[in-house]
């Protein structure tokens, strides 16, 4: 997954752990290209003078965008202040994306969560003098911008200048403006790091071992039906006991949500998210209607035949991601892991590699588990002037090299769109999504591809398949979960009851009869992030794939200058509407049938498996 979360430290390397020699020398980042440590003097100075720049900025040029747009050279006029705009912007983030990497690599220390805190409060502080900008430059007349975008010096910002403009009608008074961003740290900031720290504290026993959520999880995939079970009921019973806490959470940030989308004159409780990934609501009704209705053809029929193989009629929800019989779980160990995904990455595209291979020579990636360390994994763009970092929490499981083919796919995607500059280097996460779900799929073939043995193929098909419910399946549901929440909200608080209700109906109608959600499954909307830091992003994921299996087939069938054509798509970053990028393909994601193209590839591949037996 992409993160907009921030983080970063630097640590002495560890002493020989038995996961080291299980799975080789696992590297943790560098952080010192963004700052030495916590008490640099350079943190100092650079926080001090993009708070000076600030205030500066807005003595400057508050109340005086409209007279510099109608005098004279209107495009150089402009231009200046959106410069000056754009170099805050890369040093307040390079604070904040060193304070955010520190805190996820490791929340429970307090000397980090208090400087994670304190800059989260001072750039919050600092930024609020920058609000005016963007507001002010809505306020302009269009033909004026137009005009003034007719010299290269600001028409080099057209399209984020177009962005923001897209935030027009839905932009408040400056004052109000000001009082919902100040009020953020103690509003869904704190309610996010309250999250965060929950999780990463919580400790779930099995078999007598107190273990955190990540190796509880991993455990998920055990090779035995025991340590499976073990693990679901240790989640089920620690969430069970947070209930209230989860609870309240999930409550008041639907609320403050509410509170923003009516004063800000949204007219459904997704809009605020489909317009920041800049992408139609329709076409997001289509996808999710789309997968719905496939349902019983992907997720319902794929459970049975898995239960077959278990020789049994269903399977409870800690078998859902089982290994499958008579196939010896293989451990890969991180050279392995490596070599395959540079190698797949090479295949396709050598510079691809090449950019994919400076991760791992320049240490930007973290990979161990460790307690306090953030679950799950992403890679966090930082800033231009700087470089993308990625977090794992690698276990050697086959799914861990797929994780690291997707966030290195987020990561070549962020060094290649880092040219855009602050302002127009972000990707809406739908795009995003599409870079890493790519970097997914080559390695898998290049996997399949080098396997002979008949199990390991098996298998390795039916992982596939599984991450492919998993994420365009299990990402609708998700969806459906998080719009029935936040509506039921908008009539009151909900209880636990009424929210695992919510839950269990939701995963009923996606998972299907073969899978039995026995007690306890009812809580486990709990630990998933993406409720909390980034309401309804679920979808993009579902999107990525879609589009990757679509983007695939037209690489297989000519994909002489394919490469070019899709690292330039990356390379746009955020400076064109996916229905452009989308176009040299020959793809449109408005075309209904489009989405039918996507699932089609998972259904061919579970008709293939059911064809092995």
């Amino acid at each position: 997954m992409a993160s907009s979360s921030r983080t970063a430290v630097r640590r002495k390397a560890p002493a020989k752990s038995s996961a080291a020699k299980t799975l080789g020398s696992l590297p943790e980042w560098n952080l010192a290209d963004l700052y030495p440590s916590i008490d640099s003097p350079q943190v100092k100075s650079d926080l001090e003078a993009a708070e000076a720049e600030c205030v500066s900025f807005e003595n400057a040029y508050k109340g005086q965008l409209e007279k510099l747009a109608t005098g004279p050279n209107p495009g150089a006029a402009l231009a200046a202040p959106v410069k000056r705009y754009e170099a805050l912007e890369d040093v307040l983030g390079r604070v904040i994306s060193y304070a955010g990497l520190l805190y996820s690599g490791n929340s429970t220390d307090p000397k980090i969560g208090k400087f994670y805190g304190d800059m989260q409060e001072r750039i919050t502080a600092a930024s609020t003098h920058l609000l005016f900008f963007t507001l002010e430059l809505n306020r302009i007349d269009d033909a004026l911008i137009e005009k003034a975008m007719q010299e290269p010096v600001l028409g080099h910002y057209r399209p984020w200048l177009e962005d923001i403009r897209k935030d027009k009608p839905y932009q408040l008074e400056d004052r109000v403006e000001q009082l919902f961003h100040e009020k953020s740290v103690t509003g869904y900031s704190a309610f996010n790091r309250l999250f965060d720290e929950t999780m990463v504290a919580l400790r779930f026993k099995v078999k007598g071992k107190m273990l955190a959520i990540e190796p509880t999880l991993n455990l998920m995939q055990d090779a035995k039906e025991a340590n499976r079970k073990a693990a679901a009921e240790a989640l089920a019973r620690t969430f069970k006991d947070n209930a209230r806490l989860f609870t309240l959470v999930t409550n008041t940030l639907a609320k403050d949500k509410e509170i923003s989308d009516r004063w800000r004159g949204f007219n459904d409780i997704a809009a605020s998210r489909h317009l920041a990934n800049r992408i139609e609501p329709e076409v997001v009704d289509a996808l999710v209607a789309s997968v719905r209705e496939a349902y019983p053809r992907l997720s319902h029929r794929y459970y049975k035949l898995k239960a077959k193989w278990f020789g049994k009629k269903s399977l409870a929800h800690w078998n859902r991601n089982a290994p499958l019989p008579q196939v010896p779980m293989r451990t890969i160990k991180w050279p392995e892991a490596t070599d395959t995904v540079l190698s797949a990455y090479g295949a396709f595209s050598p510079k691809m590699a090449s950019i994919a291979e400076r991760f791992f020579k320049d240490r930007w990636i973290d990979a161990p588990a460790r307690p306090g360390k953030s679950p799950g994994a992403f890679a966090h763009p930082t800033v231009p002037s700087a470089h993308p970092y990625v977090l794992l929490n690698y276990q050697g499981k086959p799914r861990d090299v797929m994780t690291l083919a997707h966030e290195l796919g987020h990561g070549v995607h962020q060094v290649l769109a880092a040219p855009n500059g602050p302002l127009m280097a972000p990707t809406p996460l739908t795009l995003a999504e599409t870079a890493s779900v790519f970097g997914e799929m080559l390695t898998f073939k290049k996997l399949l591809n080098d396997t002979t043995d008949k199990k390991q193929r098996k298998a390795m098909l039916a992982a596939k398949v599984e991450d492919m419910i998993n994420t365009v399946v299990r990402q609708i549901a998700f969806y459906t979960f998080e719009r029935k929440v936040h509506t039921e909200r908008r009539n009151g608080e909900l209880t636990s009851d009424k929210i695992n209700e919510i839950w269990m109906s939701v995963q009923t109608e996606s998972l299907g009869p073969a899978i039995e959600l026995k007690p306890g499954y009812e809580t486990f909307w709990s630990y998933i992030p993406h409720f909390i830091h980034s309401p309804f992003y679920v979808y993009a994921y579902a999107f990525g794939d879609c589009l990757v299996n679509s983007l695939y087939a037209v690489y297989e069938q000519a994909n002489e200058g394919f490469a070019e054509r899709y690292l330039a798509m990356l390379a746009a970053g955020g400076t064109k509407h996916h229905s452009e990028l989308l176009k040299p393909f020959g793809l449109d994601a408005r075309d209904p049938s489009f989405w039918q193209g996507g699932i089609g590839v998972i259904e061919r591949m579970i008709g293939e498996l059911e064809a092995l037996g």
